[in-house]
């Protein structure tokens, strides 16, 4: 692998303030849509980009233990949706605690996934639990949970910057996820994400965010 130069651009401390207010800005208009607007596309140019921003995430020992997915199959999708729905229906009958489902009231969730066969795209990100080698000898992985979730939050942050919505779906167990997109046994499901715009008539929770000094220690 060897070293190479890095020289980041250095920004004059004034400038600094005002690029990452007005990017902190932007972020904070992201919200978790489950309304997706079904008559419009996003291009495979654009989920190239977008897929390359996760994919530039930092990992354990540069293994970079992550598949992603990424479907625009309209009967895949209903597959997928139909699996899903049916792991929902048991879920919220019978798995679900009375403090999880207070939890999740003013989310106004349930069993119906429309935004799977609604979204243009569904991406699901697989966390590569060890590597595989073209002979099919094992190599070890390292920080996969950590590793994985910086990569969707990378995705996450270049689906808001290109004007596209997304949802954290993580439908319980998801075992089966691996068997519909025929991935190897060294994956597991790690999200489903879909992506696409927002329906016009799309609505999300009245919701806030805690403030800083709720969240961070200064010392």
């Amino acid at each position: 692998m060897g070293f190479v130069p890095y020289h980041p651009t250095v920004v004059p401390q004034e400038e600094s303030l005002a690029a990452v207010r007005a990017f902190r800005e932007h972020m904070d208009g992201r919200r978790t849509v489950r309304d997706f607007d079904p008559d419009r596309t996003v291009s495979r140019e654009v989920m190239e980009e977008i897929l390359t921003v996760a994919g530039s995430a930092p990992s354990g020992a540069h293994k970079q233990p992550w598949t992603f997915v990424a479907i625009e199959s309209k009967e895949l999708k209903a597959k997928i949706r139909a699996a899903c729905e049916e792991q929902e229906k048991e879920f919220y009958a019978s798995r679900i605690t009375d403090e999880w489902r207070a939890d999740l009231e003013p989310l106004g969730t349930d069993f119906v996934k429309e935004h799977i066969t609604d979204a243009p795209w569904v991406v699901v990100l697989f966390a590569q639990r060890y590597g595989l080698d073209a002979d099919g000898s094992k190599h070890k992985h390292y920080y996969v949970p950590e590793s994985v979730g910086i990569a969707a939050g990378f995705f996450l942050t270049a689906v808001r910057q290109a004007g596209l919505c997304s949802l954290t779906h993580t439908p319980s167990p998801m075992k089966w996820m691996a068997e519909i997109l025929e991935r190897p046994p060294n994956e597991e499901a790690f999200l489903l994400l879909p992506v696409g715009y927002a329906a016009p008539d799309c609505e999300v929770p009245n919701l806030g965010r805690k403030p800083l000094d709720e969240f961070v220690v200064w010392r």
